[in-house]
């Protein structure tokens, strides 16, 4: 059964930092493209970050880029999304994806579905 879990949310203050984990099971991470996104309320989901399946590479919303950073851990089958300098914009629930298409994750472009979804994990930045 595929599945994939998300931690590492929490309630911080602006220029603080979290880093969120997605561990699968059921699958190896490392064939799949990976996609963080998120949803605010009353807005639609975004594509943040993602990591693809083939070099590597990684894709950046342009409001995180420099901020954010995705990596994946093999030995664990867990990709992780380090958030720092949070901003007021920031919070949402943030959900990890999986995909094994070959082109869900460019270093333009995330694909908007992906074929397999954690829950989310909730950020929240507040003074």
């Amino acid at each position: 059964q595929v599945q994939l879990v998300e931690s590492g949310g929490g309630s911080v203050q602006p220029g603080e930092s979290l880093r969120l984990s997605c561990t699968a099971s059921g699958f190896a991470l490392n064939n799949y493209a990976i996609g963080w996104f998120r949803q605010a309320p009353g807005k639609e989901r975004e594509g943040v970050s993602c990591i693809n399946n083939r070099d590597g590479s990684t894709y950046y919303l342009s409001d995180v880029r420099g901020r954010f950073t995705i990596s994946r851990d093999s030995t664990k089958n867990t990709v992780y999304l380090q958030m720092n300098s949070l901003k007021a914009e920031d919070p949402a629930v943030y959900s990890c994806a999986a995909d094994p298409d070959l082109w869900a994750c460019t270093k333009r472009v995330i694909k908007k579905s992906y074929d397999y979804w954690g829950r989310g994990t909730q950020v929240i930045v507040s003074p």
